[in-house]
């Protein structure tokens, strides 16, 4: 019960940190702030700050209810909290990590670097690269192909032999924006194409062989 209590207080913590900079912030916006940058970082929308609220709200709390009640929508109970806890954490650092990222973009009121956020995502990537090699089987998350579904050794032998790929193609895109920022958008597409594409082709041939 202790145990499950501080991991709920560590996660709502970090749910917060966004809120309580918003707050410090709050006083030194302007009324209409920067919502939405192009891909050259040059400002194409604006709007009322109070948007900035709900932008908070979208990013975290939606996701905070999927996750920890997703065990209980399970029919065969293969999701386990535990199993979850290690994604909650993952998803919520982005998540909040993300909303920092804009709101600090939103005050300062310039993009120095528009493709941060490329970052934030190889990062994220290369978690869940880390994730999914401790993943148990189960309808809901991981690489969850017809074939991986099927069979446990087709699920455990593609998550082991993806996770490594995972972690190196998000560290790949993570790195991106800082030494090459014009290759930055060909760089999530790719590697998100590249990635998912292996997993799925994996899973396939594993299955195959599997059978032959």
């Amino acid at each position: 019960m202790k145990k499950w209590l501080l991991s709920e207080v560590l996660l709502l913590s970090i749910i917060l940190v966004p809120v309580v900079y918003l707050i410090l912030i709050w006083g030194d916006l302007p009324e209409e702030v920067p919502m939405h940058w192009n891909a050259k970082g040059e400002i194409d929308r604006y709007g009322s700050k109070d948007e900035l609220i709900g932008l908070l709200l979208i990013l975290n709390l939606p996701l905070y209810f999927i996750l920890k009640y997703v065990p209980q929508l399970d029919p065969k109970k293969k999701v386990t909290p535990e199993q979850l806890a290690g994604l909650r954490l993952i998803m919520h650092l982005f998540m909040s990590g993300l909303a920092l990222f804009i709101l600090s973009s939103t005050h300062s009121g310039e993009l120095s670097n528009p493709f941060g956020i490329v970052s934030l995502v190889g990062i994220l990537f290369a978690a869940l690269g880390w994730y999914f090699s401790r993943l148990k089987p189960n309808y809901f998350i991981g690489i969850r192909t017809p074939w991986t579904l099927e069979s446990e050794e087709v699920w455990y032998q593609t998550h082991k032999t993806s996770g490594p790929v995972w972690m190196i193609g998000g560290l790949i895109m993570a790195i991106v924006p800082l030494v090459a920022k014009d290759l930055a958008i060909y760089a999530i597409l790719g590697i998100t194409l590249l990635l998912a594409g292996f997993s799925i082709v994996y899973s396939y041939l594993v299955f195959k062989n599997k059978k032959d």
